[in-house]
């Protein structure tokens, strides 16, 4: 947690410990009781429990969340602040707590001190993130095509033509899969039914077996939303390749045409569903085709590793009936969890999509404009893409997660985390 406001009084208030040198249990249980009691109470206002760095790096990390400084109180040792205090809670507090012992001040400078020593929190935070910069570079200069910001407004509302109540989401589990009750609770929430199908592939009959069932559940389902995860491990070549081969089965191939073709039924697909649904083609052009030298595609991070944090998207069009809920123009927060998320597509193609009002969502700033830098545009996109659809719009795909959504979360990024994307396809089907 970070300090909340300048002016607060700092405690620390320690675990008892054994002969063993450990906590003992039953003090440890009464000291949690009592943390939770002053939070609830409120007379706590924010919490850290030290860990190999001791309270001088619990101070420091609440120093950075707010940007806060802080002023040691000058008898404390340097032992007792960098020294092992596992067990132990700092509590940011308006009024002084009981048994616990006062370390400091939250003040509003930029800098940490005790006594005549200070140094300033932004030299800190500079030595603390760029630790590992040899290894694994943070810094490095983003290159893709040209980042402008897009605008598609249809002024089309699209719907089924045949209208049901509740309509039907096949969720497909694949090895590897771990977002499917995070989607299918979303699904549930609008006011959908989730089927949750997992794919059996411990032999060929239970592949068979399968493939026959799903294509089957095809017929009744109304939507297909492709969850996120790491198919098989995203390996070898690739993430979602066993996605693809199962969808490219003639029985599975022929019903999601149908579906798409003759039910006006809807696709989804978010991360591992979005490098899915770019290898088999049904973004950007609404089928199951092969893709050659000049189709889109999903690769490594310019980074050169995982990332996992909270980005900022612009709703770029409404051709969606995924997206026909929010404006364009909106911008959306939205957790991302992802290896290879880099949209790579050719110039030509670009323009065409741009042009089709098929570019969904991209990457923007704190500013609200669209960038190549990595601490907004996560993989270094081409145009800072982050979704796009089919050409009418019914097939979605994204690499952010905005299943993972509900009360409580995130709490300490600010802005708006519902894209409300389930809401607008469950509507298509009742309005």
């Amino acid at each position: 947690n970070e300090f909340k406001k300048a002016g607060n009084k700092v405690f620390f208030l320690p675990a008892k410990y054994g002969p063993d040198g450990l906590p003992q249990a039953e003090e440890l249980i009464k000291l949690y009781a009592k943390v939770t009691a002053l939070m609830r109470s409120g007379k706590a206002v924010s919490a850290y429990t030290p860990a190999i760095g001791g309270i001088a790096e619990a101070v420091l990390k609440m120093c950075l969340g707010n940007g806060l400084g802080f002023e040691f109180e000058k008898s404390l040792s340097n032992c007792f602040l960098f020294g092992y205090n596992y067990g132990g809670f700092v509590l940011e507090a308006a009024e002084d707590i009981d048994g616990a012992v006062l370390i400091g001040y939250i003040t509003d400078k930029n800098e940490i001190s005790k006594g005549s020593d200070r140094v300033a929190l932004s030299d800190i935070a500079n030595i603390y993130e760029s630790k590992l910069e040899s290894v694994f570079p943070c810094n490095i200069e983003q290159k893709g095509t040209d980042i402008r910001k897009v605008s598609f407004i249809s002024n089309e509302r699209k719907s089924a033509t045949v209208k049901t109540a509740k309509p039907k989401v096949l969720i497909p589990v694949f090895p590897g899969t771990n977002c499917e009750y995070d989607s299918a609770k979303a699904v549930r929430d609008a006011g959908a039914e989730a089927d949750i199908f997992v794919i059996n592939n411990l032999s060929a009959e239970g592949i068979s077996a399968s493939v026959e069932l799903f294509a089957k559940k095809i017929e009744t389902a109304q939507m297909i939303f492709i969850p996120g995860g790491f198919s098989g491990g995203d390996e070898p070549d690739g993430s979602g390749k066993f996605i693809t081969a199962f969808f490219r089965n003639a029985a599975i191939k022929d019903r999601v045409g149908d579906l798409l073709d003759n039910r006006e039924g809807l696709i989804c697909g978010i991360c591992n569903g979005f490098q899915a649904l770019i290898k088999l083609g049904l973004v950007p052009y609404g089928k199951i085709i092969d893709a050659d030298e000049n189709s889109p595609t999903l690769t490594f991070n310019t980074i050169g590793r995982h990332q996992s944090r909270i980005v900022r998207t612009r709703v770029t069009s409404n051709l969606s009936p995924w997206l026909s809920s929010v404006n364009v123009g909106d911008i959306v927060n939205v957790p991302i969890s992802h290896g290879e998320g880099r949209f790579i597509i050719d110039e030509k193609l670009l323009k065409q999509l741009e042009k089709n009002g098929q570019i969904a969502t991209q990457y923007v700033d704190l500013d609200g404009n669209v960038t190549s830098d990595v601490r907004f545009n996560p993989n270094n996109s081409f145009c800072a893409i982050e979704g796009i659809t089919s050409p009418d719009g019914r097939v979605f795909g994204k690499m952010g997660h905005s299943e993972r959504i509900g009360a409580g979360l995130y709490k300490k990024v600010p802005g708006n985390y519902d894209i409300r994307m389930f809401e607008s396809a469950v509507n298509y089907f009742k309005l």
